[in-house]
Order: structure tokens, then sequence, then C-alpha cells
């Protein structure tokens, strides 16, 4: 694989580049020490540029390794969460509540690991804020996290490839003739 992921903007350049560089040539597995490596560096390359000024672009990501032979998943998060469903029950695996590339005069914080056992049937999903923040609806409000994680309960009984289609077929009769407010990435995995 040349690439882990392909993103845009300063922030996520530089995190690319600092990605693939630990994950592909360091051989570094773990989530949290992935991200901490992508903190450090995306902070360091940034005040490198801006010493005059203090740095506020920063990123959110969910960064998940699968162990299939052990059916272990590692998550860490920057800002974002992980959600899991198991047996019709969702639950909330929370990221640390702040992005990579910290602020100039902050000090470094590090990212927790955390471990979830797998079982067949288990759902996992990774998102962007897209879905849940989009407007649309008979009043115009945003979807909202409760009404997205009532969605992903709904359709569990659907296959993924189905359950492509519903979200995506629910978030544009959401949406209506509202504009599309945000980039929109929700990744399932069963």
């Amino acid at each position: 694989m040349s690439r882990i992921c392909d993103l845009t903007g300063k922030t996520s350049i530089v995190g690319n580049n600092i990605l693939n560089q630990t994950i592909l040539e360091h051989k570094i597995s773990k989530p949290s020490t992935i991200l901490d490596e992508l903190n450090n560096g995306v902070t360091y390359t940034l005040r490198q540029k801006n010493e005059e000024s203090k740095v506020k672009d920063g990123m959110d990501i969910v960064l998940l390794s699968i162990n299939f032979q052990e059916n272990i998943v590692e998550f860490a998060g920057a800002n974002n969460p992980l959600y899991h469903i198991r047996n019709g029950e969702l639950t909330e695996i929370k990221g640390d509540k702040f992005p990579i590339g910290i602020f100039i005069g902050e000090e470094v914080k590090h990212f927790t690991n955390h471990e979830i056992q797998l079982q067949k049937g288990d759902t996992l999903y990774l998102f962007t804020d897209g879905y849940a923040d989009q407007f649309g609806g008979p009043k115009g409000k945003k979807f909202k996290y409760n009404q997205f994680k009532s969605t992903l309960l709904q359709m569990q009984h659907l296959s993924i490839k189905e359950q492509r289609t519903y979200l995506f077929n629910t978030i544009k009769s959401w949406q209506g003739n509202n504009e599309q407010v945000d980039d929109i990435l929700v990744i399932g995995i069963q």
C-alpha cells in the first residue's frame, strides 16, 4: 500500500505524510501511538512555519487497527468516537477531546488506546461529523447524533451494502433542498 489515506488541507497533507511514515516505514500499529506521532509531527511542522502566530489548525480523526487472527480491534480518536453495535445495542467508545495539531503554548497531550474483543455479528462505525450536522427535515434543523444512532440501530438487519444505500437515502431525504454543509463519511465494518 502506498498511502494510508488521501487528505486535503495544510494540516491534512502534513498528517497524511506522517501517517504513511509512522505506519509504513516505522511499522507502528497501535492507534494511540500513531496518533501521538501524528500529533507531534503536525505540531512540530506547523510551529516551524508559523513561529509568529498561534496555530489554530487541527484535524479530527478516528484510527483502527484490526487483528483478524484474535478478533481484536484497537481504537484511538481525536475528537471523534467509534460506534460499536452488538446484539442490537450501540456502545459509543469516545475519542479524546482534542484534535491533532495542538496550539502553540499548550502542553502535548497523549491519546488513549481502546481495545474491543469482537464477536460474530458485531458492527463498527467510523464517521465524520457531517452526517449528524446536516441541516434538513421539516424545520431545517440538524440531523444530530441521537437520530444518527437510531438510524444505525434501525438498519442492523441489512447487509453492509444495503446499509450504505439506507444511510444515503436517509440523509438525502432529510437534506431535501438544503445544501450539504460538510463532508459526509460513514464507514461500516461488520
